[in-house]
């Protein structure tokens, strides 16, 4: 079929034009107050605080993101994530190619891996994707643990890059007055495409897929490569995330590519909520300041981070990001696509 026509698909898409004016408004806002960070006298470790809520968002926005168009929850998204970073790491240990290359290859690297574990995964739906992802996610995890003499085990490894990457000093990714602006910015362009892949006939087609698989095939179309096309850059983005990571802290360890990873992920896309694509983002930050200041008053942390994963869901069942749309809509009068 070359148009998206049956009433059915054509009931999943949103109208692309209702409250878009406002929508775009508040999204260009906080980008430009995102960039102003830096610039206003923050402390520096809230700074090295929201440039780590940035990373952790960019992983639940991949994580959200399948949620919201394929339905898919997936406890592997640290193979991606780690994987990347990893990647970066055994690149510049083993090879002499410039850290530029090494950077732009290893997110390639986890799309190439995100395609062929696709295949595999999408034959599945449900629970058992979701078995399928963590078990792939495990099997990464112990490859690194045991193949001690690639990836130094337990130990991680630590990232000697070239004293300069892209035109910029090694300290520019390394300081997080700095970095924070390159986290931010790549968490609004991937936020930026993601809105926009969402809203084409392709998203509307996914989320037709997600709501009913057997009807739109149906209907005449190919219901797998859609879902793969969707896991793939589901991967992508996780692994833009590891590879930021990387050169955040110059080391990688096991924990990046541990299952709890991937876990945490989905817990922040439920906080934040997924029928937006920006809001696992929120979720991110609201997580991880939580964390920060739940670990200061006790090393029991996850508790609290689990009494407030209750309240959301039994208080906000679209999340923090679903009150806000609530909110925004109500100011705007308009309903939100």
């Amino acid at each position: 079929m070359s148009s998206i026509s049956s009433p059915s698909v054509r009931g999943a898409q949103a109208a692309p034009g209702q409250g878009i004016g406002l929508y775009l408004a508040i999204g260009c806002l906080v980008a430009v107050l995102g960039f102003a960070l830096p610039f206003v006298g923050l402390p520096k470790n809230l700074l090295a605080l929201l440039t780590s809520a940035s990373i952790s968002a960019i992983l639940a926005t991949a994580v959200g993101f399948l949620v919201r168009q394929a339905g898919l929850s997936s406890f592997g998204h640290a193979a991606f994530y780690g994987g990347a970073a990893y990647a970066i790491a055994l690149l510049v240990k083993y090879t002499s190619l410039p850290a530029e290359v090494v950077v732009l290859a290893a997110p390639l690297l986890i799309v190439g891996l995100g395609v062929v574990v696709s295949l595999i995964l999408l034959r599945t739906n449900g629970i058992a994707f979701s078995m399928l992802s963590l078990a792939m996610a495990q099997a990464v995890y112990e490859l690194v643990m045991k193949w001690r003499d690639l990836a130094n085990g337990e130990d991680g490894l630590r990232i000697r890059f070239a004293r300069e990457i892209f035109g910029l000093k090694l300290s520019f990714f390394q300081k997080a007055d700095t970095m924070f602006l390159v986290t931010w910015a790549v968490l609004v362009v991937v936020i930026a495409i993601l809105v926009l892949v969402s809203r084409s006939n392709f998203g509307t087609l996914t989320i037709a897929i997600k709501n009913n698989e057997e009807r739109a095939r149906f209907l005449g179309y190919r219901t797998l490569w859609p879902r793969v096309v969707i896991l793939a850059l589901s991967a992508l983005i996780a692994a833009l995330g590891g590879t930021l990571f990387a050169l955040y802290n110059g080391y990688v360890t096991p924990s990046l590519l541990h299952w709890t990873l991937s876990g945490e992920a989905l817990i922040i896309a439920i906080i934040g909520g997924t029928r937006s694509v920006w809001a696992p983002a929120v979720g991110a930050f609201v997580f991880v300041i939580l964390r920060d200041v739940a670990g200061n008053y006790t090393t029991h942390w996850q508790s609290i981070v689990g009494l407030v994963l209750i309240a959301v869901v039994l208080t906000l069942p679209n999340g923090i990001g679903g009150a806000l749309t609530a909110f925004t809509n109500r100011f705007g009068g308009r309903q939100n696509g």
